[in-house]
């Protein structure tokens, strides 16, 4: 591919990752803002939160999906490789976070880092992290640490599966992170705390 297509596959991916599915489905099915609801971003979790459990669900399988989509045809259709393939891989992610939909104030993320990084992994990072996210979930009353820890998590997964054998994918694994850090930054300054109560849904 030439750098004007590369460019304009760049630019596609952070498109997709900007359209505001959680918060389209709400006002669409649920009559609601699901912004205002939980921690006031425009994430799947919120759709729930908002008292739609179906399509929540539908929130979350799109917010994923528009990670996923730019990245399989990235890595594994197109065969991208090098710088390109670090920025179309956080494309969605950065669309996600800074929508132009919603003057360019987004949500964490953190679907759209799953889509991505299920898609390139053949799910290997979802399926690590979601065994270290079930159990955190019953210890840790921050989301936001949970998604730390879980970062960290499929950071070792990767290095014993060979999956960051390929440095393109490790340092965008870690630019990754490093957005999560960004947008999770708030909830972050304070100290994780143990949790008393039953697990939640995980910010998406």
């Amino acid at each position: 591919m030439g750098i004007s297509q590369l460019v304009l596959f760049t630019l596609g991916g952070f498109l997709i990752g900007s359209l505001p599915f959680a918060v389209w489905l709400g006002k669409l099915f649920l009559k609601k803002d699901v912004r205002h609801y939980g921690d006031h971003n425009p994430g799947a979790t919120n759709v729930f939160r908002a008292g739609g459990r179906m399509v929540g669900v539908l929130a979350v399988i799109l917010e994923i999906g528009k990670g996923a989509l730019p990245a399989t045809l990235a890595y594994h259709i197109l065969g991208i490789r090098g710088w390109w393939l670090v920025l179309i891989l956080l494309s969605p992610v950065m669309g996600h976070h800074l929508s132009p939909f919603l003057g360019f104030r987004g949500g964490k993320a953190v679907a759209a880092t799953l889509g991505v990084w299920g898609a390139v992994t053949l799910g290997i990072i979802p399926a690590s992290g979601g065994i270290v996210t079930f159990v955190l979930k019953f210890f840790l009353a921050s989301d936001s640490w949970i998604v730390m820890v879980l970062c960290f998590a499929n950071l070792v997964a990767g290095y014993f599966f060979g999956i960051w054998k390929e440095w393109e994918l490790f340092a965008g694994f870690l630019l990754n992170w490093l957005i999560l850090i960004w947008t999770h930054r708030k909830d972050l300054v304070s100290l994780p705390k143990i949790k008393k109560s039953s697990p939640t849904n995980t910010d998406l």
